[in-house]
Parts: C-alpha cells; sequence; structure tokens
C-alpha cells in the first residue's frame, strides 16, 4: 500500500456541480474566472459526460478528434493545466506515472488503483478519514489536504492481464 499525501483540500473543497449545458459550463468557466473559448467549453463537455472519470490530455484529444474538432493536443495541455489551477479539475499521477484529471466535483474521495491494468475505483470510507485525523492530532498536526491512493491487483474478471497469469 502506498499513501500519497498532496492536492485535496480537506474541508474546504468548493462545490462543483456535474455541467449539465453549454450555459451552466459556460457559468462555470466564467467562475472560474476564465474567458468563455469553444476549445475549453469541449474540454469541460467531455470531462462532464460521465463515460470516464480519470482521462490523460491524450483520451481527451482522441475525443475530439473522433468528435471532428480542430483543437490540437498542445491546446488540451493548455487548457487542462489552466482548469488545474483555477480548480475545475484535479490532476493525479498514478500507477505508470501518467498524469490524468478528472473535474472536480467538490467531493472528497480516494482511489484504488490496479497495478496490473489500471483499473481506478472511487471510494469514500469514514473510517480511514477518522483514522487520519486521529493520527494526524497525536502527532500536532491538523490535516489541510490529502490524497490516498492505495495500489492492489483487482479480481475483476474482465481484467486483461487475468488473461496472462
Amino acid at each position: 500500500m502506498i499513501i500519497e499525501a498532496a492536492l485535496y483540500p480537506r474541508h474546504s473543497m468548493p462545490q462543483r456541480l456535474k455541467p449539465s449545458s453549454p450555459t451552466s459550463e459556460s457559468n462555470d468557466l466564467r467562475n472560474a474566472g476564465l474567458k468563455v473559448t469553444l476549445p475549453r467549453l469541449k474540454i469541460l463537455d467531455i470531462l462532464a459526460d460521465g463515460s470516464a472519470r480519470h482521462m490523460s490530455a491524450e483520451d481527451i484529444y482522441k475525443k475530439l478528434l473522433e468528435s471532428n474538432e480542430d483543437i490540437g493536443l498542445a491546446t488540451v495541455y493548455r487548457v487542462l493545466t489552466q482548469f488545474e489551477a483555477a480548480g475545475l479539475v484535479t490532476r493525479h499521477h498514478f500507477e505508470g506515472g501518467m498524469a490524468v484529471f478528472e473535474l472536480n466535483q467538490g467531493v472528497h474521495h480516494d482511489h484504488i488503483v490496479c497495478v496490473d491494468c489500471g483499473h481506478v475505483e472511487e471510494f469514500v470510507d469514514g473510517g480511514i478519514e477518522e483514522r487520519q485525523d486521529a493520527v494526524a492530532k497525536r502527532l500536532g498536526f491538523e490535516i489541510s489536504d490529502h490524497s490516498l491512493i492505495l495500489y492492489g491487483h483487482c479480481r475483476r474478471l474482465s481484467c486483461p492481464e487475468k488473461r496472462h497469469k
């Protein structure tokens, strides 16, 4: 088990709702202090569509190509960096080191990642949160941010790596 401490605003995460229309997406961008542009709207729409919670810049770029959008990979990286700075997305570096992004919906959760196939599950466990608070208190800390990522071997029958074992 590996525990990474970083990135999650623990008690002060801004509430983010899943964008559901171009108007709400435009408002999300404006509220984050960003100018509304077509590339930003398209990338936000891809992140919000819900088909994959954790997407790399390359995954987003492929989706843009599939929908015949003329937005370059460099623009995708730049927009994701702007979204991260504005608090619209969270960047993760799971096993393998590739950065993936997820829409910041304002709800804290942790992750468990299969080291064989890369499958990611999100979870919330009040007992883990309480234990972290107790450890911090015992050591004289108040937790402001954290990220918990567990690594293991998934037991999904559909794990593509199961066939090789």
